[in-house]
């Protein structure tokens, strides 16, 4: 049994615990962004340190989500009316390529981008009328830290804050 969250491909790393567990190892580095951590950790497999020994870990989660714009009818219609099309170009590809009729026939593509315009446009209004105006805009969320901190197995925690020291004092210098 593979157990997989959110930001987990499926893919079950060996080695890796198979439920959700904290954590283990000694801080080696912290970092005000993810991109920084991210750089320590590069930096220390570029000098042949035991990366596999290495976690990085967010610390202080907050949810941040960015407003994109405002919703309008028009709008909503429209993203629905395209989201349907790639659907029932999609299909209607499908049904064409499958046709037994003699070679490509168009009229199963112009009838699945038909339908696929005209589901997406029904289903996109429902969905933003069953709102009733509660949430008039559109955003994306993402998950990000207050921190990132670089942790190491115990093994090897004082050569990697060793490497960390050296790759600070070469960026500050």
């Amino acid at each position: 049994m593979i157990v997989t969250g959110p930001l987990s491909s499926g893919r079950q790393a060996p080695g890796l615990p198979r439920l959700p567990t904290p954590p283990s190892g000694w801080p080696i580095g912290s970092y005000g962004t993810y991109e920084e951590a991210q750089r320590a950790v590069d930096y220390l497999a570029d000098n042949d340190f035991t990366v596999q020994d290495v976690t990085i870990v967010g610390v202080d989660l907050m949810l941040v989500e960015r407003v994109i714009g405002r919703l309008s009818w028009g709008r909503v219609l429209g993203t629905g009316a395209l989201s349907g099309a790639w659907f029932g170009l999609f299909v209607g590809l499908l049904l064409g390529m499958f046709n037994s009729s003699q070679g490509m026939s168009y009229a199963p593509i112009l009838v699945g981008l038909i339908a696929g315009v005209l589901f997406g446009v029904v289903f996109a209004a429902l969905s933003y009328a069953s709102s009733r105006g509660r949430r008039d805009f559109s955003s994306a969320s993402q998950l990000v830290a207050g921190r990132y901190d670089v942790l190491c197995q115990p093994r090897n925690a004082e050569k990697g804050r060793d490497l960390l020291a050296k790759l600070a004092m070469r960026a500050s210098g």
